[in-house]
């Protein structure tokens, strides 16, 4: 059967492209009203906030969407003022990206080099493979060890060696997260400490917090920035602070990480909304603790109901939890999107459903969906 004329073109892509795998988000909510006909959905499947964003980020976007004709700020130096103050580091640590997922690609573009290795860890964001492959590097994924990133044997990766034909040359850059996505596992700081020893000084590490504020254990990579520059700390806005829709996030590092990248990004991907509404969402202390606790009180409704239902589940430090419903998981997803529920299965993890914490009626749609979904 010939090809369609719309099917191929017109040149051919680059041959690293053939590695980036297409990035899957979960189900929108009108997609699933359009394919079931359902008006009434719950969507637990992206790790959004429930509460939507800040009132005091949707009055300054309203007040700030007469200027919108106007080009913004390249840099957002206002909001890279405000994160600096907040996190204690000199202003030019800061990058502000179009989302952190910016950042990370932005890093790649910069860094690596055709052939070039990157450590990636397994069942984790893809998107650290496909900044990677994009930009036609060899990719070496670590599996998981317990659901959690295995700092042995990702160093063991980034060193390399060996001899003869074996010989592997040691990797550029190794992406790290920290709580992990989708499993929602931390490292401690004795462990990442001896990561950082292990791997030496002359690899780029790249530690993404996106879940950061909702992680319980009290640590963050970003405290080891002093002693370590190749070390670099990428969060978000689109969680915490509900911002997801504007794309906005940022990566703290050294200044010299970011020179490069200020000539590789377009000049104006930080658009002036998602500007005034981050530094806006930034003074809601009030709405930011609000999330933390209902997200806490989530997690622990999750727990309790696998614990009655006798399922596993993965003890989380993000904004999400991974449950093993102990058979294929896509059939129990499919028979939730009829009772108007949305989460999320793959990963990798045929067992395994992810489910985002909701507002307390949207648990309480979750759980009557879930035990129908089971039966």
């Amino acid at each position: 059967m010939a090809s369609s004329p719309d099917s191929e073109p017109p040149i051919p892509i680059r041959a690293a492209l053939s590695r980036v795998r297409r990035y899957i988000p979960g189900k929108p909510v009108r997609e699933v009203q359009r394919e079931l006909g359902l008006t009434d959905i719950v969507k637990l499947a992206s790790n959004e906030n429930p509460l939507g964003p800040s009132a005091k980020a949707i009055v300054a976007m309203r007040e700030a969407a007469e200027h919108v004709h106007q080009y913004p700020e390249s840099t957002a130096p206002d909001l890279q003022r405000a994160l600096a103050e907040r996190l204690g580091v000199p202003e030019p640590y800061v990058f502000i990206g179009n989302g952190s997922d910016e950042v990370l690609r932005l890093l790649c573009a910069t860094y690596i080099n055709p052939g070039d290795r990157v450590v990636v860890p397994g069942t984790s964001f893809p998107t650290y493979a496909n900044a990677a492959n994009a930009m036609d590097a060899q990719v070496s994924t670590i599996p998981l060890k317990d659901f959690g990133m295995d700092l042995e044997s990702m160093a063991e990766a980034v060193v390399g060696g060996g001899a003869g034909a074996a010989a592997v040359a040691p990797a550029k850059l190794v992406f790290l997260c920290r709580p992990n996505n989708p499993t929602g596992t931390v490292f401690d700081e004795v462990s990442f400490r001896r990561f950082l020893d292990r791997v030496g000084r002359h690899v780029l590490v790249v530690v993404d917090e996106a879940y950061h504020e909702f992680d319980d254990s009290g640590f963050t990579a970003l405290s080891l920035l002093p002693e370590f520059a190749n070390l670099v700390v990428t969060r978000t806005f689109s969680k915490i602070y509900g911002l997801g829709g504007l794309r906005i996030g940022f990566g703290i590092a050294r200044p010299a990480v970011w020179s490069a990248l200020y000539s590789v990004r377009e000049p104006f991907t930080i658009n002036y909304m998602a500007q005034v509404a981050a530094l806006a969402a930034l003074q809601d202390e009030a709405h930011k603790e609000e999330t933390i606790a209902l997200t806490r009180e989530g997690r622990e409704r999750i727990y309790r109901l696998c614990d009655e239902l006798h399922l596993t589940y993965v003890p989380s430090h993000g904004n999400f939890v991974l449950i093993d419903v102990a058979r294929p998981a896509v059939p129990v997803y499919d028979a939730m999107l009829r009772h108007g529920v949305i989460v999320r299965p793959g990963f990798g993890l045929e067992h395994h459903l992810r489910v985002s914490i909701g507002t307390r009626s949207e648990m309480d749609r979750f759980e009557v969906a879930f035990r129908e979904a089971l039966q």
